[in-house]
């Protein structure tokens, strides 16, 4: 029976030669089998594999080696029937020796180790070489000679392969109600553990396993235990989630995306396709599209790196369709990761250290940002997070790294994520008078780091809620126009757009940008003169070049134009007006987002502090209030010079010795 199974074996891998042959150029030492390639080819392999897989497993390496096609190969199936699907919380006692698939995501997992697999002996008696099979978790010696002597023999060598363990528990799109995830042991070995198979085997990582499930002793001081374990040794892993570099675009993809890159709107169907449930937003929904594409990250002239990511910020009213869109975002993106603000900490977001249960030691467990490196964190009710939480974002956001101290674990993890997050006003709606910091518990130090903040409001207009009613009940009626871009195409679009596309500036194109950002920057001064407005930073800056970057990228563009520079400008500028405008000097000021205090009511501050100092030296340490407000009526309003004067007392400035008076402390 088994000279039968390797004859027809071998005429398979005869007939499977073609894809051998391009596995063999690449040097792997595995070769990927589809059942349904085998089960098309021969029932009888098809089924001798889920009846004996073991045993089958090999008979097919064998059969592939005498072919002479690959030496040492080692078989890793890339497919199953659905009837060999298990859930982790399903697995009993029938599944044992069968092959079976999981899904989960990896909790934990162990560094890599070798294991002897064989040993060889030999006897210090009449010179015999034994060789034992190391199939138990101890370590296994002859028990006798042929030539009648027992134990003391000499170990002459042992044949090692690398092993590490992963625990892998059940995503939580499986659970239902309640449910508790569970876990399971899998064991890899030989090639799945080399460096690049071990990038697939992150913490946080989602991944399918084909594999053997296996018992495992447990042992106890009283002796061997009724009870066993379990365990799966792993055949493959397959990775349900990759980064853009590892989605592979075939030639039929790469076909349809340079059409698409030629097409003249192709910026109107991209941005069609984001959320397509969701009515209107063009300029929200085109700014996510340059988001998804991203910058270019750069190495500066002083060795620091420079971001190409582009992070995004939704504000706004309740009921407008943030949380979709983030929704939809974190699915289209490669690696998207969805974290609800008030659910997540500090560690969830960032990285912590825990007790290892396997290691006995500190183990580091990554958090939504490093976990979602090269993909998209999309942060929903980023106001609701603590303190301490969003601050563990400024570095991540920045610097693109995440940096833990605790224990003995002193890490720097590289989270190199892009951000798109979504609040809602303190007092439920958006109130448009009020600047952005007071109505959002929000530091400005972290409102600061996005490169584009959106204000979505929702104001009762007739036409507008007619659209929107028709566009949501077609919707529920499933007869909505269906998007340009098939999702699936989209995401290609979005890989192969990272994979080949690094647009560099033209003069043009740098000329456009340091125009409007000159200009916009010298063009404004307040009122009163008494302070200068800064209208757009830096940062500002450098977020229009990301963006023209992006866009350029996004149909594939070997040049960022003029006019990517001014499509940037206009989401910049839009950005602006929104946020940043004060409406009582009627001009841009960056200030109202970067610390919530205006530049009028900056310079407004600063002359009554200069005029309780001169007020000092008529009136003493105690300044007469009334004096103060008569003295600079004609220059600032009675209710204004309140509002300030218990800013002071908030901030320690001054204090109130007695009724009427104030003091400088």
């Amino acid at each position: 029976m088994t000279e039968d199974l390797i004859i027809e074996a071998k005429e398979f891998f005869e007939y499977y030669k073609k894809e051998i042959g391009k596995y063999a150029k690449t040097g792997t030492k595995s070769i990927p089998l589809s059942f349904q390639e085998l089960a098309s080819f021969s029932n009888t392999l098809a089924d001798q594999l889920l009846a004996k897989p073991e045993e089958m497993l090999s008979i097919l390496s064998l059969a592939l080696e005498e072919t002479g096609l690959m030496a040492n190969a080692r078989i890793r199936l890339t497919d199953l029937p659905k009837s060999q699907y298990v859930k982790i919380r399903e697995i009993r006692a029938k599944h044992l020796h069968q092959l079976i698939v999981i899904e989960g995501v990896i909790k934990q997992a162990s560094e890599v180790r070798p294991q002897v697999v064989n040993a060889k002996f030999e006897c210090p008696a009449c010179g015999t070489i034994i060789n034992v099979m190391q199939i138990d978790k101890k370590f296994r010696e002859p028990s006798r000679c042929s030539c009648g002597r027992r134990g003391n023999f000499k170990l002459i060598g042992k044949e090692m392969i690398d092993v590490q363990r992963l625990v892998v528990e059940e995503s939580p799109d499986m659970l239902i109600g309640g449910e508790q995830p569970r876990r399971i042991a899998v064991f890899l070995k030989e090639d799945l553990v080399e460096p690049k198979m071990e990038e697939r085997a992150n913490p946080g990582a989602k991944i399918r396993i084909i594999g053997l499930l296996k018992e495992e002793i447990i042992s106890s001081p009283m002796g061997q235990s009724t009870q066993f374990d379990l365990s799966i040794e792993a055949n493959n892993i397959i990775p349900l989630e990759e980064n853009y570099e590892q989605i592979e675009i075939s030639e039929e993809d790469e076909r349809q995306i340079k059409e698409l890159a030629a097409d003249p709107e192709i910026y109107e169907k991209i941005t069609a396709s984001i959320a397509p449930s969701v009515f209107g937003y063009d300029d929200i929904k085109l700014a996510l599209a340059l988001q998804l594409f991203g910058g270019i990250k750069k190495q500066k002239s002083d060795g620091t790196m420079s971001r190409g990511d582009i992070h995004i910020l939704l504000i706004g009213d309740p009921g407008v369709a943030k949380s979709v869109i983030l929704k939809f975002i974190s699915g289209i993106a490669s690696k998207g990761r969805y974290v609800v603000g008030k659910a997540a900490t500090g560690a969830g977001i960032t990285a912590t250290v825990v007790r290892d249960e396997f290691l006995k030691g500190w183990a580091l467990e990554a958090g939504a940002m490093v976990l979602a490196n090269k993909g998209i964190a999309c942060i929903d009710e980023l106001e609701k997070m603590g303190d301490q939480d969003r601050s563990a974002m400024h570095e991540a956001m920045e610097q693109q790294t995440v940096t833990i101290s605790k224990a003995n674990v002193q890490a720097t993890l590289r989270a190199e994520t892009t951000v798109l997050a979504a609040a809602n006003p303190k007092l439920g709606r958006f109130e448009m008078f009020t600047p952005i910091p007071e109505q959002f518990d929000l530091p400005p130090t972290l409102l600061n780091r996005f490169d584009l903040i959106f204000v979505m409001k929702d104001i009762p207009d007739k036409i507008q809620d007619e659209a929107i009613a028709s566009h949501v009940l077609l919707e529920h009626r499933k007869a909505a126009a269906k998007a340009p871009i098939e999702p699936d195409l989209l995401k290609k679009y979005i890989a192969y757009a990272k994979q080949k596309s690094f647009p560099t500036l033209t003069e043009p194109a740098v000329e456009e940008i340091k125009r409007f950002y000159v200009e916009l920057r010298n063009s404004q001064q307040v009122a009163d003169r008494m302070i200068k407005s800064v209208p757009i930073s830096a940062r500002q800056l450098e977020a229009l070049i990301r963006l023209s970057e992006a866009s350029a990228r996004l149909r594939l563009a070997k040049k960022v134009t003029k006019e990517d520079a001014q499509r940037a400008i206009r989401a910049v500028n839009k950005y602006l007006i929104q946020v940043g405008f004060d409406r009582e000097t009627g001009q841009i000021d960056i200030d109202r987002i970067a610390t919530g205090v205006p530049a009028s009511e900056r310079g407004r501050i600063i002359a009554i502090k200069e005029a309780i100092i001169k007020f000092e030296s008529r009136f003493g340490k105690s300044v007469p209030l009334s004096e103060l407000k008569k003295e600079m009526a004609d220059k600032i309003p009675e209710d204004v010079i309140d509002d300030i004067i218990e800013k002071l007392k908030r901030s320690g400035d001054i204090f109130e010795p007695r009724s009427g008076y104030i003091q400088r402390v």
